[in-house]
């Protein structure tokens, strides 16, 4: 069946001439010409297929369909209200308030920066950081949990939009007295040199669990190989880098995570022919192609600094 729902103003109108006495004072009521009223009146008894006010001389009053339509009239148009109300004070919350999601590289290495910068400009609004892998971080923008989400991921969702904000390069990394560490610049070893594709899809590493941006960026670069067999799979950057430093394996973790550590001496950085291992750091969203409010906000500060990668 195909309703066609009562017109809110005439319904507004109806109540407000069953309740004042007579069609000008209801029309008075609500802000309409009475030529207006009379129309929209009409109108609505044609939709809704009952007169709903006997008109005399002295006044207009409910017929006895419309005295019993008043209350339901009246129940609408406080529902309306409520509704109204509600939608105000979620338009009011979502200026007031910004949800934003971060995989775990980009929540610990670039978000600290981005958002300091963003505060100064909106030192009143709250925002919220919720930090997971790359696959949470999209189905929390997906299902409307995040205003905007950042990402190191390069599997988009199908429905998301996206914009590329930053740059990030993978390192491969090992500890100090592990083998690999021979082949880092400057070369000491009799036929040492960097590793393949093939060295990396063979060995045991310390990996990122399955759904981080990280893990999903690695299994992308080695894609033609055979398939990894991590030694540990792990939660964090903190904890990838803590257990190749105690010597559990190698690692391919962004250069943000391991930068200083290398500078330290507390892990080396071994070259790697053949294989592209930059990524792009990508704000994703849902609707318009444009993200417009606090949200475009905080996507063009970040991408302010981005140089594109050849």
């Amino acid at each position: 069946m195909n309703m066609r729902w009562p017109d809110l103003a005439a319904l507004e109108l109806f109540v407000a001439v069953a309740e004042e006495g007579s069609l000008s004072a209801g029309a008075r009521r609500v802000g309409m010409a009475q030529p207006n009223a009379s129309r929209a009146m009409a109108r609505l008894e044609q939709r809704l297929g009952v007169a709903l006010l006997d008109r005399r001389t002295g006044g207009s009053r409910p017929t006895a369909a419309g005295a019993e339509l008043v209350r339901q009239g009246q129940a609408v148009l406080q529902a309306a209200r409520t509704l109204q109300d509600q939608a105000g004070a979620l338009g009011t919350e979502r200026r007031t308030r910004l949800r934003v999601g971060a995989s775990l590289t980009v929540a610990e290495y670039l978000m600290p920066g981005w958002l300091t910068a963003f505060k100064r400009i909106h030192p009143d609004l709250q925002v919220e950081l919720e930090v997971e892998n790359s696959r949470h971080i999209f189905e929390q923008v997906a299902q409307g949990g995040a205003d905007v989400g950042f990402v190191e991921s390069p599997n988009i969702p199908a429905g998301l939009r996206r914009l590329v904000v930053a740059a990030d390069r993978l390192a491969v990394v090992v500890a100090p007295d592990h083998p690999w560490a021979r082949r880092a610049p400057p070369v000491t070893g009799a036929g040492a040199g960097p590793l393949t594709g093939a060295d990396l899809a063979s060995a045991a590493l310390v990996v990122r669990e399955p759904g981080s941006g990280t893990r999903m960026a690695l299994e992308r670069a080695l894609r033609g190989y055979e398939q990894l067999k991590p030694a540990l799979e792990l939660r964090s950057n903190a904890a990838v880098r803590i257990a190749v430093t105690a010597g559990a394996g190698a690692a391919v973790l962004s250069d943000f995570a391991v930068r200083t550590a290398v500078e330290r001496g507390e892990l080396v950085e071994v070259p790697v022919a053949g294989l592209r291992l930059e990524r792009r750091i990508r704000a994703v969203w849902k609707g318009g192609r444009v993200l417009d409010g606090t949200a475009g906000e905080l996507v063009t500060l970040a991408g302010a600094g981005y140089t594109r990668i050849r």
